[in-house]
């Protein structure tokens, strides 16, 4: 029995069956974009850990930095003896985060505790209650992180009762017919018929869908969220916890819609791989609550922070946005050129370097998540680690660290194609 089946078969007995897991590879080591597992196997990695290390695994100025602070202190509570370079990376959030007036932030650790704090400082500031999110939007595991979600499986199956007062309008996707006008108008009948929209604090929207398939908002919606927000006193939250830092050819994904959100909620490539969460929004919205009533003992832990300093400087001085866009563009260039002879292949799209391709059966024309995890597993064989997403599983999404070497890159997109037309070979060409 190899190394990594005897640490799965230890892992059933000793890890509770809901954590799932997306491989049974075991990690040894990882550098920039590559893994090695614990018998030896090297792996291009596409998935970054879910969007979390965009500087690349183990970047060295991200590592120099968490060395420097572990010389120093670990942890104090920064609710019980502060540190400067917790207000220094504030004030660098509150600089680039989209938003021409005054910001304030609060750190936490993870993006659940971000949106679960975006809902409160909300609900403070307008004294409202309820909050409108969007199907097929991913906001956390916690209990409003899974309400607010628009996916039921696995998010939301057997855990009960979801907290009141949360709604949901349908996601513009065109894809799967809803149109802008659709979804807007959905938005207003639900404002007729199910809340009144003097009651509702904040509509919360991810500017990529994450875990819903990597659907981009389209151009404009903001904009007409915005004004809908600003015509009923409701605060818009744009949830750029996936998108976020360089992901998609811009710091956030909000710079490419030209709107800005009253609070931003954001985590994954903050820190390079060190766990860090963040809210920013409005001075004043951000205030609203009482002293106390935000933090949390591991918020803003001083590793995290030394590492996102780290982490701003590095997509800075490497230009990581303009590689973003590059990195994608010659993605999507490449499966174009493979979708000429792969019918299933229904769509091609994102921003930057936040990009899906989703697969259907050609036969039925419905999604076809067989063909999708057909195309994972193969790639996996060959040494690519690849995720998948969307409502109907049927979207693979591509999260290569944006550091990815040019020969490395090359080769993972080499070995995507081989993985798509095989599997065509084998399952498209005989349905």
């Amino acid at each position: 029995m190899g190394k990594n089946a005897a640490i799965q078969g230890r892992k059933t007995d000793a890890i509770a069956r809901g954590v799932g897991m997306m491989t049974q590879v075991y990690a040894d080591r990882a550098e920039n974009a590559e893994i090695w597992d614990v018998e030896g196997n090297r792996y291009i990695d596409f998935a970054a850990g879910i969007a979390v290390v965009n500087t690349g695994h183990r970047h060295p100025k991200v590592i120099e930095a968490v060395k420097a602070q572990l010389d120093r202190f670990t942890h104090t509570c920064h609710q019980v003896v502060p540190y400067e370079n917790y207000v220094h990376l504030a004030e660098r959030l509150n600089a680039l985060v989209p938003g021409d007036f005054e910001k304030k932030t609060v750190f936490v650790t993870t993006g659940a505790e971000a949106v679960e704090n975006a809902i409160k400082i909300a609900r403070a500031a307008t004294g409202r209650p309820a909050v409108v999110a969007f199907s097929g939007g991913f906001h956390g595991r916690t209990f409003m992180g899974m309400a607010l979600t628009g996916k039921v499986f696995p998010y939301k199956a057997g855990f009960g009762a979801m907290p009141g007062d949360v709604f949901h309008a349908p996601f513009p996707a065109a894809l799967h017919g809803v149109s802008v006008e659709q979804s807007l108008a959905a938005l207003e009948t639900l404002f007729k018929a199910d809340v009144d929209p003097a009651r509702v604090a904040a509509i919360i929207l991810e500017p990529v869908q994450g875990e819903g398939g990597f659907y981009e908002v389209p151009a404009g919606f903001f904009k007409q969220l915005r004004e809908i927000c600003d015509r009923h006193g409701i605060l818009l939250i744009a949830d750029e916890i996936q998108t976020g830092f360089a992901r998609t050819g811009k710091m956030f994904a909000m710079e490419h819609h030209g709107v800005a959100p009253d609070l931003t909620t954001m985590a994954k490539g903050l820190a390079g791989g060190f766990p860090l969460a963040a809210v920013t929004g409005r001075a004043d919205i951000m205030d609203a609550a009482n002293p106390g009533g935000l933090g949390g003992t591991y918020g803003g832990n001083p590793i995290g922070i030394a590492a996102a300093h780290a982490v701003l400087d590095v997509i800075e001085e490497e230009g990581l946005c303009d590689r973003a866009m590059q990195l994608g563009n010659r993605l999507k260039q490449r499966l174009q050129a493979i979708r000429e002879d792969v019918p299933e292949i229904v769509d091609i799209r994102g921003p930057g370097f936040m990009n899906a391709i989703e697969f259907n059966d050609v036969k039925t024309g419905k999604p076809s998540p067989d063909f999708t995890n057909a195309v994972k597993a193969r790639a996996l064989e060959k040494g690519l680690i690849l995720l998948t997403c969307g409502v109907y599983a049927n979207v693979i999404r591509f999260l290569s660290p944006v550091t990815i070497q040019d020969p490395v890159f090359q080769e993972a997109l080499d070995l995507l194609e081989a993985s798509i037309r095989e599997v065509h070979a084998e399952i498209g060409a005989t349905a």
